[in-house]
């Protein structure tokens, strides 16, 4: 594909919008699955992708629209990769702070207002394991709602595919949470508290560590992996139910042609041929990847969200972001009496609250419990 102009996103985003009609009343909004407009700007311009979810929205153009204007205007629109500083949303209290050895084991980390120690969300960007940053959140309503509601608030960068093994890039998600943990005292979070989400990508890994036994080793001489890496709660938006690949057939159905291929799946694990594959450690670790195969009673509470609609896939976009990986993992919530909340395209077109105020809701509801009220004790006769 020719390479567009930086320079014209502004005029490319204005008439993105004008050619973007707005969608009549009940029905489901435009996105990148259901309109080849939006298709194409996101492969253009995938960074206004807000959420990192992998699905652009005609919203998401508006907003990315709107910060553009908001940080020319104010003479500082610099992208956060030159060096200046991003103006988005309040300025992290910790940035770029080192979690583990990698140059992209860095976070940033908001602190919520108050005196006693708070809940934490932590953000996990998408981008398909090979691309995308924890900047993408900075301004988001989830970010400033979550402070609003005295919920601190961090966002982590991971390694890439081509840096490491899925297997391992979860585990930096993991080390972040440890670190976070390890950072309570100083940094004011409850390590009883804490919760991780965010879209594609990194919905899946959200899901990965809820489900996954505790990777806590009490006897590791750094400290950091004594801390544990379970979750209190879980968003996933537009995510993937498992990250064993095998098991996409069954879930979703047979791929549209040309999605998938034998070097992408061995790339996936770095496993350097079909016969390394099918050995009893790569087994164990793609069984290990499972999200779905993970599910057990006593695993938090998740929040499931899919904006793609129900029909069967079309393109590689749909496939990985189809509402049945969605449908799968609440279905296998229930079974295991785990306590979930799924909210589909065909659920937002009946009216209410929107994904980011229904997840937002969720952390407050699961993270900020009302504290018990205690009865006056009744007057002595």
């Amino acid at each position: 594909m020719r390479p567009f102009p930086h320079r014209l996103l502004p005029l490319a985003l204005a008439c993105l919008l004008a050619a973007t009609a707005p969608a009549p009343a009940g029905a489901a909004a435009p996105t990148a699955e259901t309109d080849a407009r939006l298709k194409r700007a996101l492969e253009r311009f995938p960074q206004i992708d807000l959420n990192g979810d992998g699905v652009l929205t005609a919203d998401e153009v508006r907003q990315a629209r709107q910060r553009l204007m908001e940080r020319r205007g104010a003479n500082a629109a610099e992208d956060p990769a030159s060096g200046q500083a991003d103006t988005r949303g309040p300025k992290p209290t910790a940035e770029n702070v080192k979690y583990g050895p990698h140059e992209r084991n860095v976070l940033d980390f908001w602190k919520a207002e108050g005196d006693a120690p708070a809940p934490l969300v932590v953000f996990i960007h998408g981008g398909g394991f090979v691309s995308g940053d924890k900047s993408k959140v900075r301004g988001s309503k989830v970010l400033t709602g979550c402070l609003d509601a005295g919920i601190a608030f961090a966002a982590v960068n991971y390694r890439f595919r081509e840096h490491a093994p899925i297997q391992d890039i979860v585990r930096d998600c993991a080390r972040a949470v440890q670190f976070l943990r390890a950072k309570a005292g100083e940094w004011g979070i409850d390590p009883k508290r804490v919760a991780a989400y965010g879209g594609s990508a990194g919905a899946g890994t959200s899901l990965w560590l809820a489900f996954h036994d505790d990777l806590a080793d009490p006897s590791a001489a750094d400290p950091v992996l004594r801390q544990s890496s379970r979750l209190a709660c879980a968003g996933c938006m537009n995510g993937q139910a498992s990250y064993d690949l095998r098991e996409w057939e069954a879930i979703l159905g047979p791929p549209p042609p040309g999605v998938r291929d034998e070097a992408e799946v061995l790339g996936f694990y770095h496993f350097q041929d079909k016969a390394e594959s099918e050995t009893p450690e790569a087994d164990r670790i793609m069984k290990d990847m499972s999200m779905i195969n993970l599910i057990s009673a006593g695993d938090p509470p998740v929040f499931l969200f899919c904006s793609v609609a129900n029909t069967d896939p079309r393109d590689r976009g749909q496939y990985l972001h189809h509402p049945r990986h969605a449908v799968a993992v609440r279905d296998r919530c229930l079974k295991a009496k785990v306590e979930v909340e799924c909210v589909l395209r065909d659920d937002l077109a009946k009216g209410g609250a929107n994904q980011d105020d229904r997840l937002l809701a969720f952390f407050v509801k699961h993270l900020k419990p009302k504290p018990v009220e205690v009865k006056a004790a009744a007057p002595e006769s």
